[in-house]
């Protein structure tokens, strides 16, 4: 199989159709910018499902992240520099593009849609237009890697992330405390409403929203939670997947955060502390990333 049924069974949800209107508050982060952090120590503690007993512990060297998950924006600028054809541009034995994973809102499934891309995340009748400030997203982990060494700079491991996300804390104990304030309002872009058949868009969005439309974190990042999936260099140990690019198998690797995709109902992995899985050959519609650097 070409990607992992535990990704998929997380994130069967809604194509990323955003509500018409976009809050103001969605332009005050000023995409691009970064942040140092310190060195330090990242203890987890807290784990609420089986794999979340590997990683999240451990010293931390400093670094600075940026503030946003990549934009279209800036991938645009990369691709228009360097030419770069992402994985699933990139034609198959069969002649037709590898193509990004995509959900299908009527039919209620995932399908490996061989006209979805980076330009096209949910087929090729979708676009990037007006968009610029959304997540990249069906951007396989080569590419990712490719845009941060264009850029100078390199993806976060697990305990980076972590480390960026919450700091010294351990993980909160209260499963939703860093996805809904103590009223139940939404601090980040998940999912409302009986999953995978409602999403009622209580946050102000049904499925992507543009970078920086929450509250920041402690440490001033947007998005650490929620919004899309964010590939890291950690390895996800005791998991491989076929390389459908080169042949054989490859190890996956470690996502964070969760995506718009998440619900309280059904995955609950809208926290730091998740942890997922990726298919390093395959981009998917609610998968992104963000780069890391020297401080």
């Amino acid at each position: 199989m070409r990607f992992l049924v535990p990704l998929l069974l997380l994130a069967a949800a809604c194509s990323p159709e955003e509500l018409a209107e976009t809050p103001a508050q969605c332009s005050a982060v000023t995409v691009g910018a970064t942040i140092a952090l310190p060195a330090g120590q990242v203890s987890r503690a807290v784990s609420f499902e089986p794999e979340e007993r590997d990683g999240g512990e451990g010293a931390v060297a400093a670094f600075d992240i940026d503030v946003n998950e990549v934009t279209n924006a800036q991938f645009a600028a990369f691709v228009q520099a360097t030419g770069y054809q992402t994985v699933a541009e990139r034609v198959g034995a069969d002649g037709r593009p590898l193509g990004a994973a995509v959900f299908d809102r009527e039919s209620g499934q995932w399908r490996v849609d061989s006209g979805a891309n980076w330009r096209h995340p949910s087929g090729a009748a979708s676009s990037i237009e007006g968009r610029e400030r959304h997540p990249v997203v069906a951007v396989a982990y080569e590419d990712a890697e490719a845009y941060a060494r264009w850029a100078g700079r390199r993806l976060p491991t697990e305990n980076e992330w972590e480390w960026a996300a919450r700091g010294a804390s351990p993980a909160p104990e209260n499963i939703r405390a860093e996805a809904f304030d103590s009223e139940g309002r939404p601090r980040a872009n998940t999912w409302q409403g009986f999953f995978p058949f409602r999403d009622d868009g209580d946050d102000g969005f049904a499925g992507l929203s543009p970078v920086g439309c929450f509250e920041a974190n402690t440490n001033g990042l947007y998005d650490m939670i929620g919004n899309v999936w964010e590939w890291t260099s950690s390895p996800f140990e005791g998991a491989m997947v076929d390389d459908v690019t080169r042949g054989g198998q490859v190890q996956a690797r470690v996502l964070k955060g969760g995506s718009n995709l998440c619900a309280d109902n059904f995955c609950s992995r809208f926290r730091s502390g998740s942890r997922q899985p990726g298919d390093p050959g395959l981009g998917m519609s609610h998968i992104g990333f963000r780069t890391v650097g020297a401080p």
